[in-house]
């Protein structure tokens, strides 16, 4: 039985445990916190406690989740299914930590459907890059080594914003720079001519301009002196598009996903992108596969005389 046990404190256990002992992210953190003030929130409101907790109460919540009338909208079935998940997870740990039946281990979170990547031509790339460089001089350099190094690395975004001086490495003339991925999982990417130039050109004349004589050895900095965070750098990616004139959304994530696309339509070797992207499993850099055999298909039903 779970009844002497509070929801907020289990919560907060769990989010310790899930932090100290696991070392899961910051980001990770808030996200898993998220969730599980939405569980507690519906918990309150309908009057249930954790020992009302079980099969039937999940596939309320999941309704909930999908448009109840507590909610402003509906969510996405993804972060449906992340917050069932985080729920069932804390859940686990509780079991554990009192010995006792977890009565949601077979819950089984909504399957989200395959969406592929969306990644931009290499052209709109270009023309994303020229439209960074329409800001006041030292505001242009940066911005355009953030996207060059975006596109150069396909590094997440927070990957790029907690890039240190540190974490740059010239060696034979050839430019790295090591990333710190999900877990504190660490890679060391190769730098492109195009990336290293636009990078040591802000490094040389706009950084120094940006840190206003301040300690900070963060790579990209805002007007303040203090590091990028990853809403200035959406914004930075935002504005430029629809400068560029850019139709579709276009997102840090964006990059990351031309990167991987771009690479393998180059005839990269598959095990290479998922090293460079920092995936943890040949599975999860497949997606991008399928959106190569796509663009195959649509040129062999255009080309081909008899493919329709």
């Amino acid at each position: 039985m779970v009844s002497d046990l509070s929801l907020s404190s289990a919560i907060h256990d769990y989010l310790n445990y899930a932090a100290i002992e696991k070392g899961l992210s910051k980001n990770t953190i808030s996200a898993y916190k998220l969730d599980l003030s939405k569980f507690a929130g519906y918990l309150e409101t309908n009057e249930f406690g954790l020992e009302d907790v079980d099969l039937k109460l999940m596939e309320q919540f999941l309704g909930y989740l999908r448009g109840g009338s507590d909610l402003n909208s509906p969510n996405t079935e993804s972060s449906n299914s992340r917050t069932i998940v985080t729920v069932r997870n804390l859940f686990k740990f509780i079991a554990n930590e009192k010995k006792i039946v977890n009565p949601i281990k077979d819950f089984s979170p909504p399957k989200v459907p395959k969406r592929l990547p969306k990644a931009l031509k290499v052209d709109e790339i270009l023309k994303l890059i020229e439209a960074a460089c329409v800001d006041k001089p030292e505001l242009a350099k940066r911005n355009e080594a953030l996207i060059e190094i975006l596109y150069a690395t396909g590094a997440r975004i927070s990957e790029v914003t907690e890039l240190s001086l540190a974490d740059i490495k010239e060696l034979d003339n050839n430019l790295t720079i090591k990333l710190y991925g999900k877990g504190g999982k660490e890679r060391v990417v190769p730098v492109g001519n195009f990336a290293r130039l636009s990078l040591e050109n802000y490094l040389t004349s706009s950084r120094s301009y940006l840190l206003k004589g301040k300690d900070n050895q963060k790579v990209f900095l805002n007007t303040r002196g203090a590091g990028l965070s990853r809403q200035s750098a959406w914004e930075i990616i935002q504005n430029a598009a629809v400068r560029a004139g850019i139709e579709s959304d276009v997102s840090p994530h964006s990059l990351r996903h031309s990167f991987a696309t771009h690479l393998l339509d180059g005839g990269a070797d598959i095990r290479v992108v998922q090293e460079l992207l920092g995936h943890s499993s040949v599975t999860t850099t497949q997606i991008y596969t399928l959106v190569t055999i796509d663009k195959l298909r649509e040129s062999y039903a255009s080309a081909h005389p008899r493919a329709i």
